[in-house]
């Protein structure tokens, strides 16, 4: 499944789910419960992250493979942040093995560790790791672009000439980081086709699942809270989690709304490994004929 055509020649905007590998017996149950429920709506892929210098790489194998085993057309991450060569071609011949045809390559974060030494050969940049799997392999691959600026970039602008870059080298389609101002998004198409990126860019949808989550990930996102999203998330604090999941589908909701009217080619859904929040809002979506 190679999914940059799935966007060019779907007539319906692509719907997909993005997940991350489970930690342990407990966390790996419910992730195949999650699986299954959002397996039911008919998603166009699914995805699979890939920790930090390689930190869940046997847990991303087998969460890849779980999914190609239930029949979910399935993307695998590979970040190559401190990895060798060697290392990031021992993970793609092994998925290759397992028939994956699209990679989602980004450079990854540092990992935590205090003694990590990264490889003295490893790629400092996605665009290098994007060129290097074009090179060498027939995977169909996707890249990361961030509506606000990568956190690390020194400039918004800067940020997009790196993305220009990652599409040169091979990239064929973009997901981007979720943003709570669709016109953020939008804005952000417009800066890259002015640029000359011409290929699909799909905005990444993330609803609100707690307050301390939201107001975490957007610390180490660099994503900005909107004003009215801020003052709701501090009313909810200490909130009934069933009235914050609630908050969460109706924010998410407006926003796929004014997307798919502006003919976004599909939505990414971050589900965290939960399916309710992802689950309520396409049903809703669906009533109104808007899928």
């Amino acid at each position: 499944m190679r999914v940059s055509n799935l966007y060019e020649k779907s007539e319906k905007p692509v719907i997909s789910f993005e997940f991350f590998p489970p930690r342990d017996e407990k966390t790996g149950q419910a992730f195949d419960q999650t699986v299954d429920a959002l397996q039911t709506l008919q998603p166009g892929y699914m995805s699979m992250t890939f920790g930090a210098g390689g930190s869940t790489k046997d847990g991303s194998y087998q969460a890849v493979k779980t999914l190609l085993g239930k029949g979910v057309p399935t993307v695998a991450y590979i970040a190559g942040f401190g990895l060798s060569p060697d290392a990031i071609k021992q993970v793609l011949d092994q998925y290759k093995a397992l028939g994956v045809e699209t990679i989602f390559a980004i450079r990854g974060d540092e990992p935590r560790e205090k003694d990590f030494q990264p490889h003295p050969d490893s790629f400092a940049y996605a665009g290098d790791l994007i060129a290097f799997i074009a090179k060498n392999y027939d995977f169909n691959l996707g890249c990361a672009g961030y509506p606000e600026g990568h956190i690390d970039a020194p400039s918004r602008e800067k940020d997009i000439e790196f993305l220009r870059q990652k599409v040169d080298n091979g990239a064929q389609y973009v997901v981007s980081q979720y943003c709570y101002d669709d016109n953020i998004f939008f804005d952000y198409v417009d800066t890259c086709r002015t640029a000359g990126i011409n290929v699909p860019i799909i905005p990444g949808i993330m609803p609100v699942y707690t307050v301390k989550m939201t107001r975490m990930l957007s610390r180490i996102c660099g994503t900005t809270l909107v004003d009215s999203m801020q003052a709701n998330l501090d009313k909810l604090e200490g909130a009934d989690a069933a009235e914050v999941l609630a908050y969460g589908v109706d924010f998410a909701l407006n926003q796929c709304k004014t997307l798919l009217n502006h003919g976004v080619p599909g939505l990414h859904f971050y589900t965290m490994n939960r399916a309710p929040s992802t689950t309520n809002i396409l049903a809703r979506l669906r009533e109104e004929n808007l899928l």
